[in-house]
């Protein structure tokens, strides 16, 4: 996960301040070199850290901080208000044209992945009631107008796309008529991947900017890419004047300091974050929400949000009501793994919870693992999956068999579930000890996973 590696350092930072009731002005300076250390590490921009450094030790000189009574919580508080704002400080949004439709025109590096962002995108827009239109306006690429077509039937969205021309500019054109007629409110312009050098290939963006007059012209930056990212993103910045940064492939990147940097240098705000290779996978880019990850400090409501999208609230009532009359079963327990996936990777979400990211860091979460209880559940019948106690011998080997796993995933897998089925019984006739966990969750304690012996 992008920051992964910045994020440890900067969290065992924070360990050691929190355990300092007295800070001298030599252990501030201490604690700003290994911060420093830990950016520079992480590929951000010299000049950035640089700056970054003065203003932190200006705040905490200047504020009598050494001398409070919390001197450690206080350097975290500083650390954390100006990560913050080095990310952007608030989050920026896409304004929506009161005279639609809303032109967003897409540009970037070649390989940054500017065609899948553009249908996640459109994906994205869709939910809060628009109703997008992709155009194909990579005219240079082998197979660009074919995928883009591809990202919007799995989306069930619309590509507008003329492959007997190369002129861009025409194409943008047609497919704003094309908008209008048909009532699409936001037009998502995917353009050819370019380098920042190739002016030729640049001139056609400014034309296509001076024809269309997008709306909001977002950079597409891959953060794998690490310093290159700041470059790319102040040349195109310089040359066509963007609104707006797109980060892509955050799930890949162990430092992600380029990313760090981009907002510093160009002026202009991280609007969304690509997170997976799902359709799905973006998100609203929060400075606030980030840095609390990255310091360890969970995102609780970015679970909360991914949870609202994923779960449907009839089957939360229904199972609800089964929970409480204890006939929580395997076709229950089925329906919640496949809304559970829908919210991302297992391990992804662990990260966002306070104390739990860090201390399961080392841990191996595999996915797969959840593939395979489905394969096991699927394979078993109807009344097999609302009563587990007839599963003998000969029905779990037709089972694993069935699955593709063995007689012994079988049997780990329904202990488990017999395991659940006893802690929901303990929280249902407990009242206090659902909300002990979510507490806990939440951080208003610390969370520790041996809680969830106090349900077995």
């Amino acid at each position: 996960m992008a920051f992964e590696g910045l994020s440890s350092r900067l969290q065992e930072i924070t360990r050691k301040l929190r355990g300092k009731a007295r800070i001298s002005e030599s252990d501030l300076k201490e604690v700003l070199r290994e911060v420093k250390l830990a950016l520079l590490e992480a590929d951000v921009n010299y000049k950035v850290v640089k700056d970054f450094i003065k203003v932190i030790e200006e705040k905490a000189l200047g504020q009598d901080v050494l001398k409070s009574l919390t001197p450690g919580q206080q350097v975290i508080k500083i650390v954390k208000d100006e990560l913050t704002q080095l990310l952007g400080g608030e989050e920026s949004r896409i304004s929506f044209s009161s005279n639609p439709p809303t032109v967003i025109m897409l540009a970037g590096l070649q390989g940054s992945g500017k065609t899948t962002t553009a249908g996640k995108l459109a994906n994205l827009i869709r939910k809060q009631g628009k109703n997008p239109l992709l155009v194909a306006c990579d005219v240079y690429r082998p197979a660009a107008i074919k995928q883009l077509q591809v990202v919007g039937k799995q989306l069930n969205i619309p590509v507008y796309a003329n492959e007997e021309t190369k002129d861009v500019t025409l194409i943008a054109k047609q497919a704003m008529n094309t908008a209008i007629s048909k009532l699409n409110d936001v037009v998502i312009l995917d353009t050819a991947g370019r380098l920042h050098i190739d002016e030729e290939l640049m001139q056609e963006l400014k034309d296509l900017k001076a024809s269309v007059k997008p709306h909001e012209i977002l950079l597409v930056v891959d953060s794998m890419t690490g310093q290159d990212a700041v470059n790319v993103a102040e040349h195109f910045n310089q040359d066509l004047g963007i609104d707006g940064i797109v980060l892509t492939k955050l799930d890949g990147d162990t430092r992600g300091g380029g990313a760090l940097s981009v907002k510093k240098v160009t002026g202009k705000p991280i609007k969304f974050a690509a997170t997976g290779e799902k359709l799905s996978d973006i998100e609203v880019f929060s400075p606030e929400r980030m840095t609390s990850r990255i310091l360890g400090m969970g995102d609780v409501l970015s679970i909360i949000e991914k949870a609202e999208e994923a779960f449907d609230e009839e089957e939360a009532i229904k199972l609800e009501k089964k929970m409480k009359k204890q006939k929580f079963d395997l076709e229950d327990y089925l329906t919640q793994l496949r809304q559970v996936k829908k919210m991302g990777s297992f391990s992804s979400i662990l990260k966002m919870l306070p104390g739990v990211g860090s201390a399961l860091k080392n841990a191996q979460v595999d996915d797969k693992e959840f593939d395979k209880i489905e394969a096991i559940i699927c394979s078993m019948t109807k009344e097999e999956r609302h009563d587990p106690k007839i599963l003998n011998g000969s029905r779990r080997l037709r089972i694993a068999k069935g699955s593709g796993t063995s007689v012994q995933d079988i049997n780990k897998f329904i202990n488990s579930f017999e395991m659940t089925q006893k802690m929901m019984k303990k929280m249902t006739n407990d009242k206090g000890a659902m909300k002990k966990m979510m507490s806990k969750m939440t951080g208003q304690s610390k969370f520790d996973m041996n809680d969830l012996d106090d349900y077995r």
